[in-house]
Order: structure tokens, then sequence, then C-alpha cells
């Protein structure tokens, strides 16, 4: 990989992240359509942590206060009842899903699901999926002439039950295209929670996962060298942060009044351009194919 590849590579990674258009998507498909070698589940989780520590720095207070009353909690029954000590419960439950299923299906994540017809197949349907379950969102907000307006839940209201759906959502993001994002905040709306709420629980629910996903092809890499440029790679995960963090911020502002169907029909245009660029045959299914 060179550095002019981490450069774009890491611009990517940091600008989709968050959003919910699936950052490993674009990662292959800009690689796919600039000619390159696919950057591959390495290089992926590694940038990760980038975008990820970007999410520590900007939730640090909620991210320091949770961590805290959670420890103390283990120790001082009174504290148990608090929401920060049951929000560090809820992170761990929620983290459960995909922590087992990666495991249990590394081999078909790092191998067939790359294959970029699925991956057009995850954008349209996760596509629909969010422009559903934002609609209905923006019913309860809206109410109309034979509808009350309906309050939305929040983070309070979260249960151990909503945390392993949220953790199933986000489980379905180890498909390439679903996103990450996505795939939590449509569970968090569908679940009748705000979408500040669902953004927010979604950024708290990815930080053990990306962080762990990380670790664990760090130290891959590390026993069998060779299967990553580490300059480049470092390099891309610093650009990463840096944009990701600009995006968090502007996300953040941008859910509390705007709807996600822009990112509806991107996601769903983007998947019918792909499957007409392979049924052409201008595309390969398995176009920028992993070396490594």
């Amino acid at each position: 990989m060179s550095w002019f590849e981490s450069l774009i590579l890491g611009l990517v990674q940091g600008l989709t992240e968050f959003l919910p258009i699936s950052s490993s998507a674009h990662l292959r498909l800009t690689a796919a359509f600039a000619g390159w070698t696919d950057p591959g589940a390495a290089f992926t989780a590694i940038t990760q942590i980038g975008t990820e520590a970007a999410v520590l720095i900007y939730f640090r207070k909620d991210i320091a206060r949770i961590i805290s009353t959670w420890f103390r909690s283990l120790f001082t029954a009174s504290l148990r009842s608090d929401q920060d000590a049951k929000m560090g419960w809820l992170v761990i439950v929620g983290s459960i899903p995909i922590g087992v299923l990666g495991v249990a299906f590394k081999d078909q994540i790092t191998g067939p699901a790359r294959d970029l017809r699925l991956t057009a197949t995850t954008l349209i349907v996760m596509g629909i999926v969010l422009g559903v379950a934002d609609r209905l969102a923006a019913r309860d907000e809206e109410g109309g002439r034979h509808r009350a307006v309906r309050e939305r839940k929040t983070l309070k209201e979260l249960s151990v039950k909503d945390g392993l759906i949220f953790g199933l959502c986000q489980a379905m993001a180890l498909i390439p295209g679903v996103s990450r994002s996505g795939a939590t905040i449509s569970g968090g709306l569908l679940l009748g929670f705000t979408r500040e709420a669902a953004a927010r629980y979604s950024f708290l629910l990815a930080i053990p996962a990306v962080l762990a996903s990380g670790a664990f092809e760090i130290k891959d890499v590390i026993e069998s060298p060779g299967h990553i440029t580490w300059g480049p790679t470092i390099f891309a995960t610093v650009i990463a942060f840096f944009v990701g963090y600009a995006v968090i911020a502007w996300f953040m502002k941008f859910i509390s009044s705007k709807s996600f169907m822009p990112f509806v029909i991107y996601r769903i245009a983007l998947g019918i351009a792909l499957f007409v660029l392979i049924g052409m045959g201008v595309l390969s299914p398995f176009a920028a194919e992993s070396a490594g």
C-alpha cells in the first residue's frame, strides 16, 4: 500500500465510519474503483481504532462517568441503581452478540462475505430498513391529523432486552455493506428510541467491539508479518481519527433535527449502481480482492 492510498482510505474511513452508509463497503469500493488491492479486514479493523479513539475523546466525560460509576457500583450497593452504572452493564451486555458471532464466523466475514453483490444487496436492504425506521420516528415526533405526538424513549428507559437487540443489530455489521451505526440506529428507532438516544448508545456500544477487533487483528499481523504495511496503515489511522472526530460532532447535531432520508437514498442508489456495473461487466464481484 502506498502513502497516497493510505491517505485516501484514511479519509474514507473517517468520513464513513459514523454515518449509516458502511465504512467497510466504502473502503472496498474505493479500492475497487481506483484499481487498488482491497485493503482487507485487518486494515479496516486497525483504522477503526483511529475513529474509535475519536469516540473516546468526543464522549470522554460520559465514558469516564460511566466507567467510574460502574466500577464503584461493584463495591457500593447504593450505586447499582444509578443510570451510569446501568449503562456500563448495558454496554457489556450489548457487546456479547458481536463478540460471539465475530469469532464464530470470522472465516466467512473475511472471505465469501466480501463479494460485492452481497455488499450491494445489504446497502439496499438496510437502506430500506433505515428509511422505514426513520419514517416511524418522524410520525411519532410530528403526529398528524388523526395521530397525537408520541413521546419516544430515552437512554434512561434502555433495558437489558433492548441492549441485546441493539447488540444483535450491531453484529449484523459484520457483513460488509450493513453499517454498524446504520444497523444499531435503525434497531433503536424501531424499538421506539429517539434519534439522539439511538445514536449515542450506538457509539458507546461500538467501543468494546472495535477496540477488541483491532487488538485481535494487530496480534494476528504481529504473528504473521507481511500481511500489512505498518507505516501507511498507522498514517491512515491518524487521518481517520481527525476526520472521524469532525464527523461525530457534525452528525450529533444533524440527527437532532434532520431526517436520515439522504442516507437512505444514497445507500439505495449506490447499491443499484453496483448491481448495474457488475451486470454490465464493468466491475467484477471480486474486484480489488485482497491478496493478504
